[in-house]
C-alpha cells in the first residue's frame, strides 16, 4: 500500500466517529421524517397510520396557505439578507479603520447580536406598540407621524417591521465575518495603489470587493439559510399574523395545533430540500470563486 493510500485511510478512521454521529443526529430524524411525510400520521391518535404516498405534497403544492408562506419566506430572506450584506460590509469597513477605542466599538457593534432572538424581538414588539411603544412616540416627536401606527399588526407593515428586527439583530454577524476576509487583504496592495494614484473608490471597487468575495459568499450562505427557517423573531412578534406567516411558522402550526404529522412532515422536507438547494449552490459557487 502506497503512503497516499496510508494517509487517505488514516484520515477516514479519524472523521469516522463525527461520521456516526452525524447519521444518528441528522440523518435518522430525516429518514424519519420522510417516511413519516409519506403517511397520513396524527399526533396523539389512536386511529391505524396508513400510507398514502406523495398526497401530502400535492396537497401542500395546493395550499394557498403554504404557497403564501414560501412567498414571505422567499422576500424575508431575499430584502433581510441584502439588507444585511450593505449594512455589514458599511460597518466591517468602518470597525476595520484605524481610529482611537476601535476595540471599544468592535465591541460594542456585537451587543445586539449577543442578545438572545426571543428576547430582542419580545423587546422590539413592545417598542413598536401603538399604544404605549417608544418607537411611536418617538417619531410622533419629530414630527415624522400624526398618529400612532400598529406596526406588527398592519399586513403591510408587519413583515417589514419583522425584517427591520432581523436586520438589527444580525447585522453585526455579518459584519464580524467581513471584517475576517477584511484582514487577510494585505495592506500593501493599498499602498501599491496608492502609489500609482488609485482613489479610495477606486481601490475599493478593484481590490477589497474583488478580494473580499469568498468572505461575502461565506456569509451570505450562513444568513441565507438561516433565513430560510426563521421561526423565532416571527413568533414572538406577529405569531405569523398579518401577513407574516413563514414556511416554519406554518408548519408549527400545522403540528403542534392541528397535531397532523404527515402533512407537517411533508412542509419539513420541502423546508429541507430549499436549504439543500442553496447549499449546492454556495458549494458551486464558491468552489468556482476559489478556482
Amino acid at each position: 500500500m502506497t503512503l497516499a493510500a496510508r494517509q487517505a485511510r488514516l484520515g477516514w478512521l479519524l472523521v469516522l466517529p463525527t461520521l456516526l454521529v452525524l447519521v444518528g443526529v441528522a440523518l435518522y430524524p430525516l429518514v424519519d421524517t420522510f417516511l413519516n411525510s409519506l403517511t397520513n400520521a396524527r399526533l396523539g391518535s389512536s386511529r391505524a397510520v396508513r400510507f398514502v404516498g406523495l398526497a401530502n405534497y400535492k396537497d401542500l403544492f395546493s395550499d394557498p396557505v403554504f404557497l403564501q408562506a414560501v412567498g414571505n419566506t422567499l422576500y424575508f430572506t431575499v430584502v433581510s439578507v441584502a439588507a444585511e450584506l450593505v449594512l455589514g460590509l458599511l460597518m466591517a469597513l468602518v470597525i476595520h479603520s484605524r481610529f482611537p477605542a476601535r476595540g471599544l466599538m468592535r465591541a460594542a457593534v456585537l451587543v445586539p447580536w449577543a442578545i438572545p432572538t426571543v428576547v430582542s424581538a419580545q423587546m422590539w414588539r413592545w417598542m413598536y406598540n401603538d399604544v404605549f411603544g417608544v418607537l411611536n412616540d418617538l417619531l410622533m416627536r419629530v414630527g415624522l407621524l400624526d398618529a400612532p401606527v400598529a406596526w406588527t399588526a398592519s399586513p403591510g407593515l408587519a413583515m417589514n417591521a419583522v425584517i427591520a428586527v432581523d436586520v438589527w439583530k444580525t447585522t453585526p454577524f455579518m459584519a464580524l465575518l467581513l471584517l475576517a476576509g477584511l484582514q487577510v487583504i494585505a495592506g500593501d496592495l493599498y499602498e501599491a495603489a496608492t502609489v500609482d494614484g488609485a482613489s479610495r473608490i477606486r481601490q475599493f471597487f478593484s481590490i477589497t470587493l474583488p478580494l473580499l468575495r469568498p468572505a461575502m459568499l461565506v456569509a451570505l450562505i450562513f444568513r441565507t439559510l438561516d433565513a430560510l427557517r426563521v421561526f423565532d423573531v416571527v413568533f414572538v412578534m406577529t405569531a405569523g399574523a398579518s401577513g407574516t406567516e413563514t414556511v416554519a411558522t406554518y408548519n408549527r402550526r400545522i403540528l403542534v395545533e392541528f397535531q397532523q404529522l404527515g402533512y407537517g412532515s411533508a412542509i419539513s422536507m420541502v423546508i429541507f430540500l430549499i436549504i439543500f438547494l442553496f447549499v449546492l449552490l454556495y458549494v458551486r459557487v464558491l468552489g468556482v470563486s476559489e478556482e
